[in-house]
């Protein structure tokens, strides 16, 4: 079976629809979630955006492209607003890198490989070091009928978080995960996440919306090998054009994330 009919792409700009949702403006209810930030994109938009490492975010890769020019946004005037809440952000950050899976094309019409590859590794030129911003884990991708959520900002809600706690996995084809959640304009790599274990892991990220008989659903990409690919790509020094990176002192995905002592509140 093919992708669903009427892909839309979400462009720098999609989110959770209105219809879960729940707003994460106020400290209690956002504590826990302020490793997902703001992604601003040097005044053309913004992407959301969730820390994996103190210095690695993990976004959508269509959000480093200028969806006029299709060129590259220059990284180094992107910025990332760790917690971004009512005109205040936990941390403030420069992108220093920004590595997409070579496979990528911006140009390409939206497609399963597309979608599959829609991706993208950003490294701060700062970490993070905060007590109250604990980077996420990752997981393996869930099945068909997990429960799932996302945290992201959007169009109209662009000074706080909100939180779609739950959706479902509707299938999972050619590496793009078909998720009930309702996205819009708003949420470009927002992060999804599985709570099983009790505690929040990113399994994908927000790439495009779609239809399904008549439903409104999201698409993503399965995070496994686009992620070990874009790791790969940094450790090898790459990143559009700037020396490689030091790479002593990283906190590597899949290493314990409750140093700090922060916990996560389940909504």
């Amino acid at each position: 079976m093919g992708l669903p009919v009427a892909l839309g792409l979400t462009a720098g700009t999609a989110a959770a629809g209105e219809g879960d949702l729940r707003r994460l403006d106020t400290m209690e209810a956002a504590r826990g979630w302020e490793a997902v930030g703001r992604l601003d994109l040097d005044g053309r938009g913004f992407c959301t955006g969730a820390l994996i490492a103190p210095d690695l975010v993990l976004t959508a890769a269509h959000c480093v492209f200028d969806k006029t020019t299709g060129e590259r946004i220059d990284h180094t005037r992107v910025q990332f607003l760790a917690g971004w809440r009512n005109g205040r952000a936990s941390a403030y950050r420069q992108v220093r890198r920004a590595v997409v899976p070579p496979d990528y094309n911006f140009r390409d019409e939206l497609s399963a490989e597309r979608v599959r590859n829609d991706l993208a590794l950003l490294e701060l030129d700062q970490p993070i070091r905060n007590t109250t911003v604990t980077p996420f884990l990752t997981a393996a991708r869930p099945h068909k009928g997990d429960e799932v959520g996302v945290v992201s900002y959007a169009r109209d809600r662009s000074e706080a978080p909100s939180l779609e706690e739950v959706c479902g996995v509707m299938a999972r084809q050619e590496g793009v995960l078909i998720m009930s959640c309702d996205v819009d304009f708003g949420s470009s790599g927002a992060p999804i996440f599985s709570f099983a274990g009790g505690a929040p892991r990113i399994v994908s990220v927000v790439s495009a919306k779609a239809e399904l008989d008549g439903q409104k659903v999201a698409l993503g990409t399965s995070l496994d090998e686009p992620l070990g690919i874009l790791k790969a790509e940094l450790a090898a020094g790459k990143g559009y054009g700037l020396d490689p990176a030091p790479l002593t002192n990283r906190i590597r995905v899949g290493e314990g994330r409750n140093t700090t002592g922060a916990k996560f509140i389940r909504p």
